[in-house]
């Protein structure tokens, strides 16, 4: 997919990095620690995101200051100027009535943003994020991100992998080699370790709780249940401190899900619903298609339901009164039969013939 990159000044002068994919109605990502505007589009761990989000949407996402295609000279890496950034970007862009995507760090830079911006934002979305710091949340956890710290500054800029990769273990547990290795060297060419390692400071540092009550919008809140890199309790707090927000719990050991795991299928599905994402099918496609499912045997029809409605595994056999490794194998069968290699194409291809 082409994306179209352009710069824009911050209230402070730096240049920012900012891209347009996709068409249709906009959709604003916050920036997160780390980024590069063209390495991430080559990336196995970041392409699916930005190809789901920019299907039926043109996607604006930039590189945060201190990373990718942005200024390396910041200093300033305060809450205050990061939605100053944001700020800027969606200025320069010419959006309005956008739903704001926050993953990670970003997450507390668009709630600040929507507080500020409540014409603006139509949907406030939040993945991965979180209302305190890792050095505010807890006394153990600030001791080992003082340690991590170190760790960047003193090992990431060596061309020996293995300090990068303790990050990649927290990161992406479950990732395969290939994507430990782009993750890895994602670490290298985004920005410079002395940055990396402020940026993540100010994060910690931040406690945006006294915020939470503030926000106004339809806000949906995801988080893996079993994340290393922020905690399911930090999450599950954000949550409860937004008005009516919705609280997602995904069944993932990665901060930043994977394509070929359950759960992104079921965020996908999910997202598509609180934005309320009609998807056409392809009309080259869609006769095979719509034949391939009208194979499936009765179970897998009600398998395969239950994934478009946004259902686990374990949900699932919940319903079905079966275990999770008979999900797995039906959905195993239900992919071959249908020609995919994906929980989300197999969702769209649901979506398509109305069996959710």
């Amino acid at each position: 997919m082409d994306q179209t990159i352009r710069f824009t000044n911050s209230a402070d002068g730096l240049k920012l990095a900012y891209a347009l994919c996709g068409s249709g109605p906009p959709l604003v990502k916050a920036a997160n620690w780390l980024s590069h505007l063209e390495y991430d589009w080559q990336s196995p761990v970041w392409r699916h995101w930005f190809r789901f989000l920019a299907s039926g949407s043109t996607l604006l996402r930039y590189d945060a200051r201190g990373c990718g295609l942005s200024d390396w000279s910041a200093s300033d890496f305060s809450l205050d100027a990061q939605v100053a950034d944001l700020e800027a970007v969606v200025d320069a862009a010419g959006v309005t009535g956008f739903p704001l995507l926050g993953l990670s760090q970003g997450g507390s830079v668009a709630i600040e943003y929507a507080c500020r911006h409540p014409d603006k934002v139509t949907h406030l979305v939040l993945f991965g994020a979180f209302a305190r710091g890792w050095l505010v949340a807890d006394p153990k956890v600030a001791q080992k991100a003082r340690a991590l710290f170190d760790l960047i500054e003193a090992g990431w800029g060596q061309e020996n992998p293995v300090f990068r990769e303790v990050f990649t273990s927290l990161f992406v547990p479950g990732a395969t080699r290939e994507q430990q290795q782009w993750f890895t060297d994602l670490m290298r060419v985004t920005s410079k370790p002395a940055i990396a390692a402020n940026i993540l400071r100010a994060y910690g540092m931040l406690d945006i709780r006294s915020r939470l009550a503030d926000v106004r919008i339809p806000t949906l809140v995801f988080h893996c249940r079993s994340d290393a890199c922020i905690p399911f309790g930090l999450g599950r707090e954000l949550a409860a401190g937004i008005p009516n927000a919705r609280f997602v719990e995904l069944d993932s050991h990665n901060h930043v899900l994977l394509e070929n795991e359950p759960a992104w299928g079921r965020f996908c599905a999910l997202l598509d619903e609180f934005f309320g994402r009609k998807r056409a099918p392809s009309p080259v496609e869609s006769t095979a298609d719509l034949k391939a499912l009208a194979e499936l045997t009765e179970r897998e029809r009600k398998v395969l339901a239950l994934v478009a409605a946004g259902l686990s595994n374990a949900e699932i056999g919940g319903q079905l009164f079966i275990s999770e490794k008979t999900v797995r194998n039906h959905l195993t069968r239900i992919f071959d039969k249908l020609g995919v290699n994906s929980r989300a194409r197999a969702i769209v291809l649901a979506r398509d013939a109305g069996l959710h």
